[in-house]
This record gives C-alpha cells, structure tokens and sequence, in this order.
C-alpha cells in the first residue's frame, strides 16, 4: 500500500520521524521549503565533516542517467557511509529517464541515496506510486494560509530561539505575505533584536520587519482603502520597478482585504437572519486584531458595503488572472483591482453595517 505524501511542515517538524529512504522526491512551488527538505536530508545521509566528499550535485536539464547511476554505486569515500546524489530542477530529467527511474525504484544500490528536486509530480504514474510505495516523498507546495500562523510561531522558536505575540505573528503574515523565505529572513531579524526570555510583540515587528517593500505594499493597501487611486498606483509601479512579485504583492495585501469582506458576509448574513451586528464585532469575528480595528473600521466604511460584498470575486479573479487567466499584463491586472478598490467614480454611497 502506497505511503502518504509527506508536506515539508510535517517533515521539518520532526524529520527523525521520517526515516531516509534510497529514493527520495522533492517536489512543489516553494524554493524554502525545497531548501529545508534538502538540507535535513543531507544531514541526516551524510553528516560528519568529510560529508561534501559524499555529495554529489546534478544539473537536472543536463544530467545523463548512466552518471547519475554510476554515482549512485559507488561507495563513500570517507567512513564507509552512504553517497547522496541530488538532482535538481530534474523535471526534464524525470521525463527523458521515466522507465529506467521505474526499475531503480524497485532495486536501488545500497550504497547511495537519490535525491531528485522536481516542481511537479503527478499522481497518476507509475514513478509517483514506485516511490510513495518503497522510498521518500515530501510536497514542497506552500501550505494553507491557516497553517502559515501555527508553523510561524513554531519555526520562531526551533529555528531563531525566539516567540512571537499572536498579533505580532498576524501583524507578520499581513506585511509580508505567505513567502516563508522571507518569513524566515525577518524572524532572524528579530530573533536579533528580541529581549531575552520576552516575546516578540507588534510595536518590533513594525519597526523591523519588511524592508522598504513591505512598507510599500503597506502603504499602497492603506492609499487604496482611503480611497486615493493615484498614490496607491504610484506605489505599485515602485514595487514593480524593483522587481517585487505581481503574485507577492497580491498575497500580501489579500489576507486583509479577505478579512474585510469576511465582516461584510457577516453583516449580511445577520440582516438576512432578523439581526444586526455591529461593524467593529464583525471585524473582530472576521479576526481583526484589536490594534487594528479603529482603522479597519474606518477602512471599511470608506470602501463601502457593494464594493466589500464584491471582494472575494474580485480576489479570486485577479489571482487567476495573474497565473496566466487573463491577456493582460500582470501591472494591468493589478491597477484593474486597485481601481476598482479606490477611484472615486466606483465608490458606492452606502457603507457597511
């Protein structure tokens, strides 16, 4: 019976659970999360000083299965261990090499452990069932967004022997977004600045964390809900100019714009029931924290309740539009929902609550 994919969180948690397997698959979109997994993996085959020795690293578009294979069979050089062979960005090479990968599945050399690096694997072959079933699979593919809280919490204290208040863990995941590399490069910022033995709260993580870019994409978002379309575009063409992520950039500024329309959905939900809701217990119900809720309020009110009542559909398809659904460039895709957020002209009279 086939062995259930691992995801990298589950692994990285607690990777002395996961014992190391001859073939071993890396897969997904997330670059951080496919570094990690290596790392342990690396770790754990090799160790020791020497273990460079017994490492060797294969370009996937190049890479001829015979080297690979030859790698694979020859023992470590140093104290009688194993070899590790990794592939990396081996899609290319998995396609040219399925059947022979097949048959090296079913009878690996005990003297090496195969690590290939992919972006997809499908489920629905012959290899992806080869190795859930006899080796190592673990899904790289960035997790829930309501995973992102509980493994940043917890990767602050493994990781950067700090804590974080759970504001300052949603006050993160706001400025920066569902990049867990650039998660991990502000905790180790404030891992540095932290008083020992005290948690890291919201008044630190707005004076480190981001950079001059999550301060811009802060700033936009704050442009776009008072209602000020061209300083809101002049910010977006300044992330852009520096090379920020269409993607990124929508990821960052989703988690509060999903919360807004969240409040909204209770709102109506509550008229259509015979109640009424306050607007600031909507917001809290909505997970709004306390030292955002003045200005989320306003925020709100300023967008207006036809254009909140809209906020999901238009995330959605902005998202899908940015992965390739639309004909537009990516800026167009997002000036589209930054107009439809902030122009005066589409701004309706009535407010939410």
């Amino acid at each position: 019976m086939a062995k259930k994919t691992l995801h990298a969180l589950d692994f990285l948690a607690k990777p002395d659970k996961y014992p190391v397997r001859p073939v071993c698959v890396v897969f997904g979109d997330d670059p951080f999360l496919r570094r990690q997994v290596i790392g342990v993996l690396r770790q754990t085959v090799l160790g020791g000083e020497d273990a460079e020795f017994s490492l060797t690293v294969f370009e996937g578009r190049s890479a001829e299965m015979k080297d690979v294979l030859g790698d694979l069979a020859t023992l470590a050089m140093f104290g009688g261990g194993q070899r590790l062979v990794l592939v990396e960005d081996a899609d290319d090479f998995v396609s040219r090499n399925r059947p022979t990968l097949e048959d090296y599945v079913a009878a690996p050399c005990s003297s090496g452990v195969l690590v290939l690096e992919v972006r997809s694997w499908p489920s629905n072959t012959r290899l992806y069932k080869a190795v859930a079933g006899d080796g190592l699979t673990v899904d790289c593919n960035a997790p829930p967004a309501a995973r992102l809280g509980r493994w940043l919490g917890s990767w602050a204290r493994q990781r950067h022997n700090t804590t974080l208040d759970p504001a300052a863990v949603e006050m993160l995941l706001e400025m920066v977004g569902p990049e867990l590399g650039l998660l991990d490069q502000e905790l180790a910022k404030l891992a540095l600045t932290a008083e020992k033995g005290q948690a890291v709260g919201v008044e630190q993580v707005g004076k480190m964390v981001g950079g001059w870019r999550a301060k811009t994409t802060w700033e936009m978002l704050d442009r776009i809900l008072e209602g000020k379309a061209p300083a809101a575009l002049e910010q977006l063409d300044r992330l852009l100019a520096a090379g920020e992520s269409p993607i990124g950039i929508l990821g960052q500024i989703s988690a509060t714009l999903r919360r807004l329309a969240a409040a909204t959905r209770l709102i109506v939900q509550a008229e259509a029931a015979g109640r009424r809701i306050a607007l600031r217990q909507a917001l809290e119900q909505a997970g709004v924290r306390s030292f955002l809720l003045k200005k989320t309020e306003g925020q709100l009110r300023q967008i207006g309740r036809h254009r909140a009542g809209h906020l999901y559909d238009w995330l959605l398809k902005t998202d899908l539009d940015l992965k390739g659904g639309s004909a537009l460039p990516p800026r167009m895709v997002l000036e589209t929902l930054i107009l439809r957020l902030a122009a005066p002209e589409l701004r309706q009279p009535s407010s939410a609550g």
